[in-house]
């Protein structure tokens, strides 16, 4: 093999394992977009802990099919850029999503959501959940409510019996 094919090879492999590592893969077109936007967008990214990388769509379609993912190939045409988390899986929706908002010329394609194929309005739906931080926080708060509720009732009725005895 020559060379080329060999980093090829060595590129496909690379991009497939990011993709087994990642909880949550974003395909969006980036065509239109100017380079301080795209940079923006790359800051936004990072300061998320969020990778947000361009590859061939070639390159990435052997990458698919060695990650075990299949579906994607009418989504991999034109300009793509990637964003992978391997933390979070509403982060690289969210983010998109939000700079989608005020940049109109990025668009949200589809997307690997735990393994699993997400279309356009399926990653619209997720961009719209809280943050994991969020829902654990949600989360506390429920579990923690009946026992502040209680302790609320104890109170009171110390207080009440308080005012009852002066």
């Amino acid at each position: 093999m020559s060379k080329a094919i060999e980093k090829k090879q060595e590129l496909v492999n690379q991009i497939a394992e990011e993709i087994k590592a990642s909880s949550s893969v974003v395909i969006a077109d980036y065509r239109g977009l100017n380079v301080a936007e795209v940079t923006e967008l790359r800051n936004n990214m990072r300061n998320e802990g969020l990778t947000f990388k361009v590859y061939k769509n070639s390159l990435v379609r052997r990458a698919m099919k060695e990650a075990g993912v299949e579906g994607l190939d009418e989504v991999l045409t034109g300009p793509n850029a990637f964003a992978f988390s391997t933390d979070d899986v509403v982060a690289p929706a969210r983010v998109l999503n939000d700079f989608a908002k005020e940049h109109e010329n990025l668009e949200l394609k589809a997307g690997v959501i735990e393994g699993k194929i997400a279309d356009h309005s399926e990653i619209k739906a997720i961009a719209a959940l809280p943050s994991r931080d969020g829902l654990l926080s949600m989360l506390l708060s429920v579990l923690t409510a009946p026992m502040r509720n209680t302790a609320l009732v104890v109170k009171a009725v110390a207080d009440q019996k308080a005012e009852q005895e002066a």
